[in-house]
């Protein structure tokens, strides 16, 4: 029982050292299509980000390596905007909106992206095994990578780069 509980444990903190292999564009499925209340109000679906590239990373705000990343996904979000990137945070703590705002709210976070509630439950659509899990989504809408667990930094932003054609 003991070393399966290490290995979960390693699989949760532990980076990847090498990310995803970003999937040739011929290969690349359609994501799971979604419609979630947002953090501002109005309810956001996928297809909004038809054109764009899209980094949707499903959080909790009891993951360490989910907080780990943030900085770096807002750090994206803005350092990439004007190429076409959009981070989309999806929460799926259970007790909702009512741990979300202050969590996202407080400065120490530094979230500056969109951030909606999994109400569809879509750890199922999108096979979420592991925390947090990032999907890295085409200007079509399909996926061009995954990442299950935290990755490093600049295996995201290699990835990010690839997909929006840098």
């Amino acid at each position: 029982m003991r070393p399966f509980i290490l290995l979960l444990a390693a699989l949760i903190v532990a980076p990847a050292h090498l990310g995803a292999d970003v999937t040739p564009p011929d290969q690349r499925k359609p994501a799971p299509r979604w419609k979630l209340p947002s953090l501002n109000g109005p309810r956001v679906e996928l297809a909004d980000y038809k054109g764009k590239v899209l980094l949707l990373n499903f959080w909790a705000t009891w993951c360490g390596p989910c907080r780990t990343e943030m900085p770096w996904f807002s750090e994206f979000a803005t350092k990439y905007k004007a190429d076409g990137l959009e981070v989309v945070g999806i929460s799926v703590d259970e007790k909702g909106w009512k741990v979300i705002k202050p969590f996202v709210a407080d400065p120490a976070h530094g979230i500056n992206y969109t951030i909606l509630w999994d109400t569809m439950d879509l750890t199922v659509m999108y096979k979420l095994a592991t925390m947090p899990k990032t999907v890295l989504i085409d200007r079509d809408g399909k996926v061009a990578a995954i990442h299950n667990g935290l990755v490093e930094k600049d295996s995201f932003e290699g990835e990010i780069k690839q997909v929006l054609g840098k």
